[in-house]
């Protein structure tokens, strides 16, 4: 499928629900969000008719998120149902890990093919004020199962925050003796328009990621390590926007995605649809077109392809710097 400006849409993101075992300080309050309810939740079998029907327009690659995907009952039966979809290609999953000790072999054996796991620090203490509640080993741990249970890539992903004082060196040094692939995230301003919920995003913590590249190779130097390099042909397969180095001889690679420095638009391959059914053109637009009502009308699959084609046809250009959207990132699905 392409949209009225020529990019090639083959990439859905999939939020299976709203709710997390975390409460992650730039995702979300302390007390959480008001969840939706069980009835305004897409139920699994819905989910899989969207996808079977997106999947027959030209859709490919699945990624399902949430909030915390895993903590929705059936996900795996959900990966199984994806994977085995004809026209699937792929599917993948965005993760806290916490839960992937238990699930990862379940996972690989229905068909997931790579994880990303979300992680902001390796200290436990700014683990814990980060999360609001996590244990930063078990973060480890969902880390270790994802390498053993085979899914290729394994990727981690830190949202960068100015004000955390983040070891960035210690993540990136992480990626050479294991096929780790380590993405910094500029941060992002999602959720009532840039204050989101009560999270105190601000544009003096964004890092941008040209700052980031120079201070990881400079303390690298400062540890006798060699400075990163274009990772080329070792860089991890993927749909997404990120650009890949890596140290000499490592194992792995450092990515950086760039949403707020460095508008990747034109490169824009994907549509999201939330865990209440709605289909969102682009993360940074609170524009959305009503999935839920055309899965729950009578229109059959021919409704569910014409609000696919009506939010392909709503992509904008670019986000024109627009920063802040309603929803938070829970609710979005990242």
């Amino acid at each position: 499928m392409k949209d009225s400006h020529g990019r090639v849409i083959d990439y859905m993101r999939i939020s299976l629900t709203d709710r997390c075992n975390y409460r992650c300080i730039y995702c979300m309050p302390a007390d959480g969000v008001t969840s939706l309810c069980h009835s305004d939740i897409l139920s699994l079998e819905e989910i899989e008719r969207v996808v079977r029907v997106a999947a027959s327009m030209g859709i490919k690659r699945f990624r399902l998120t949430g909030g915390e995907p895993l903590v929705r009952k059936g996900a795996v039966d959900l990966v199984r149902a994806i994977h085995e979809t004809p026209g699937v290609d792929d599917v993948s999953l965005t993760t806290n890990g916490v839960l992937l000790p238990k699930y990862a072999e379940e996972l690989a054996a229905a068909g997931l093919s790579r994880v990303n796991i979300s992680l902001d620090t390796l200290d436990p203490e700014q683990f814990r004020y980060i999360t609001r509640r996590g244990v930063l080993h078990e973060a480890i741990d969902g880390i270790e199962a994802a390498l053993a249970a085979g899914f290729d890539p394994v990727k981690v992903n830190a949202v960068t925050v100015r004000s955390l004082g983040q070891d960035f060196l210690a993540f990136a040094k992480m990626t050479i003796d294991r096929p780790l692939h380590m993405r910094f995230i500029e941060y992002m301003p999602v959720g009532e328009s840039a204050g989101s919920h009560g999270c105190g995003w601000g544009r003096e913590d964004v890092i941008p990621s040209e700052e980031l590249f120079d201070v990881i190779n400079e303390r690298a130097k400062a540890e006798g390590l060699p400075t990163l390099v274009a990772a080329g042909d070792e860089r991890p397969k993927g749909w997404g926007p990120a650009r890949y180095f890596m140290f000499p001889g490592a194992q792995g690679t450092v990515g950086f995605i760039s949403p707020l420095s460095r508008h990747f638009c034109s490169e824009c391959n994907r549509l999201r649809m939330t865990a209440d059914g709605k289909i969102r053109p682009c993360l940074f637009s609170d524009v959305e077109y009503d999935m839920r009502a055309a899965l729950r009308g009578d229109g059959g699959d021919e409704a569910i392809g014409a609000v696919l084609t009506e939010a392909l046809g709503a992509k904008p250009d670019d986000h024109h710097d627009k920063v802040g959207t309603e929803r938070g990132m829970s609710q979005i699905g990242g």
